[in-house]
């Protein structure tokens, strides 16, 4: 019985076959990255891993270490964006622990999506991805300390508290306004966007969690952008922050 299986990192759309120089090891436990011809300028970047990790009873037990599963995902994406990176290439980022039983099978099933893959590669060619997270500045509580006078009667008091409720809701309310400009801003900019939903229980989740697909001619217009929103937000009272560019991970599937 085989001891591994075919681990692939993503599908790399190129008219040479990729070089495997400088490419990291890959997943714990995996061999060296190699090359699979898939299709007509395509190729499916895959390593050999042991099932005695990887088979699905082990790997299920694995997935429960949450450090173990931290570092497979860092070396998954090195692996990704070190094709992602190279002059004229196209990369279709796999899901994490994708396998197949062997080399051949993993050929065969991919050939068979050739169609899907061609979809995905016209929406993400020459386009990289940005991501963007807007959040809501804590208000300080020294601040607040300073500008506070004790009022003088009950009657004031009451309105102190009025005015600080409302000050508090047009804070929120003027943060928010910034977040959704930003976010349109950019979109215009973008092939696409996608928003991301705030995990469930989320206590103080962002205003805006997005990514966007833009062009690679278009990365400076993108970032200047960026900037401005930046600006603005921080100016109504919110945290932006930018990173990228990263391999099209949000839009390999249809939204």
């Amino acid at each position: 019985m085989p001891q591994t299986a075919i681990y692939i990192y993503c599908l790399v759309e190129q008219t040479r076959q990729p070089s495997l120089a400088r490419v990291s090891v890959g997943v714990p436990g995996a061999t060296a990255p190699v090359i699979l011809p898939v299709g007509k300028s395509l190729w499916a970047v895959a390593a050999e891993v042991p099932l005695a990790t990887y088979g699905s009873d082990r790997l299920e037990e694995r997935l429960k270490d949450v450090n173990w599963v931290a570092d497979a995902a860092v070396a998954h994406e090195a692996i990704v964006e070190r094709f992602a990176s190279a002059r004229g290439a196209a990369v279709v980022p796999m899901k994490l622990f994708t396998m197949f039983s062997t080399r051949e099978r993993a050929v065969a099933d991919l050939r068979g999506k050739i169609r899907d893959v061609g979809a995905i590669l016209k929406r993400i060619r020459g386009c990289q991805e940005w991501g963007v997270r807007v959040t809501r500045r804590a208000p300080d509580p020294s601040a607040r300390e300073r500008s506070a006078s004790k009022p003088s009667t009950g009657t004031a008091f009451l309105s102190a508290k009025m005015r600080a409720r409302d000050d508090a809701r047009a804070a929120i309310v003027k943060a928010a306004d910034a977040a959704e400009a930003a976010y349109r801003a950019l979109e215009r900019l973008a092939r696409a966007a996608r928003r991301r939903e705030a995990p469930e229980g989320a206590t103080t989740p962002p205003l805006v969690d997005a990514a966007f697909l833009v062009r690679a001619d278009r990365k400076a217009r993108f970032r200047a952008a960026a900037r401005r929103s930046a600006s603005n937000c921080r100016k109504a009272g919110a945290d932006f922050a930018l990173t990228g560019p990263w391999p099209a991970y949000n839009f390999v599937e249809r939204a």
